[in-house]
């Protein structure tokens, strides 16, 4: 597999490169011309906001908040599905598993925990030496960029054509296979610097936690996508499964309503039928959130670039959806989408993207 540029190339430069290969169509290597922007850890605080003496903000920005609120629903459904194995033991040995699902979170303290997670569950691999000559100049360049510690992220690659990776929690960064061996050098820091936005502001270990305690609700959500899968294939068994799930949801809700104290329980109940578009644009609305952070590190032009080039690649109409379902449900925003976000941050006329 070949992409432009040169794994040996400490400046960055743009050029097409026989060891890489021909550039992709859509990429030119002209760059944006507008000025750069000051670093992350240097942008300008609303008045009367706190900073720390590294002139980083001393909490955590609102995409962290809002990860926060995002995790109730799946701690919540956790926490029920480990009472409900706890109560299959039963009590009082089965309190000893809900205490020690309480207390395993603190593994994710210890680093061989995030490889593990990024390795087994997100399906990432390490980058390789020639890789990682690629990826070395425009990491460290964004690092310098961003105010952030060499040491505090760790990259994976993510085997995926496309534009932008699974967000990772912690301190796991990824970056797709198309993006490190499509993107010329400095496209590549642009995407580079959308995958580390989503880890900025606070988010890294409050990400980490919250991805943790929801691991035993994300399984159960797998089981059920699995009896629905059953469900289509096999009618007669899959509604007589469907059917017993659906009527025993329903008395345990019926139940915790009519005898339940106060209104959070219940309502807390109804999240499988809330949560999940809710969800859903939050996901959305965080990568968005990372790519307004990356254009105020000034890679906004260069951003839109690369999504303009990935979807010339795959040939994709902007913005299109296949159902208006599809567009609730999605987890990522349309192309549309982003770049208006990353006009609106950057504050850039569309001429300095050509």
């Amino acid at each position: 597999m070949t992409g432009p540029g040169d794994p040996d190339n400490q400046h960055g430069a743009e050029g097409p490169n026989p060891g890489w290969g021909p550039e992709p169509p859509g990429y030119s290597g002209a760059q944006p011309s507008i000025p750069p922007q000051q670093p992350w850890g240097q942008l300008p605080v609303p008045a009367g906001q706190p900073r720390d003496a590294g002139g980083s903000h001393t909490l955590p920005d609102p995409s962290a908040w809002t990860a926060l609120l995002s995790a109730v629903p799946w701690f919540f459904w956790s926490l029920v599905l480990v009472v409900w194995v706890a109560g299959a033991i039963g009590f009082p040995w089965g309190w000893i598993v809900v205490a020690l699902w309480i207390l395993s979170g603190a593994l994710i303290f210890l680093p061989a925990t995030e490889d593990l997670l990024a390795r087994y569950l997100f399906r990432l691999r390490r980058p390789t030496l020639v890789e990682m000559q690629r990826l070395g100049p425009a990491w460290q360049q964004l690092l310098r960029r961003a105010s952030t510690p060499e040491g505090r992220f760790v990259l994976w690659i993510q085997d995926s054509d496309e534009v932008s990776a699974t967000a990772t929690p912690g301190h796991t960064v990824a970056v797709t296979r198309w993006a490190l061996y499509t993107l010329p050098p400095q496209h590549l820091e642009a995407a580079l610097a959308h995958e580390l936005s989503h880890h900025l502001g606070g988010r890294a270990w409050l990400s980490l936690i919250n991805f943790w305690y929801a691991i035993p609700a994300r399984g159960g959500l797998i089981v059920a996508r699995a009896v629905a899968r059953l469900m289509r294939r096999v009618p007669a068994l899959g509604c007589l499964i469907g059917g017993f799930l659906v009527l025993a949801y329903a008395g345990i809700a019926l139940v915790v309503i009519t005898f339940g104290h106060g209104y959070i329980w219940p309502l807390l109940f109804l999240t499988p039928f809330v949560a999940p578009p809710l969800l859903a644009w939050l996901n959305r609305w965080h990568v968005k959130e990372a790519d307004r952070k990356a254009a105020m590190l000034g890679y906004g032009a260069t951003l839109v670039q690369v999504l303009y080039g990935w979807q010339m690649q795959h040939q994709d109409s902007l913005g299109r959806e296949t159902s208006r379902r599809a567009q609730v449900m999605s987890n990522t925003p349309s192309l549309i989408d982003r770049v208006h976000t990353l006009e609106q941050a950057g504050g850039i006329p569309p001429q300095a993207w050509s």
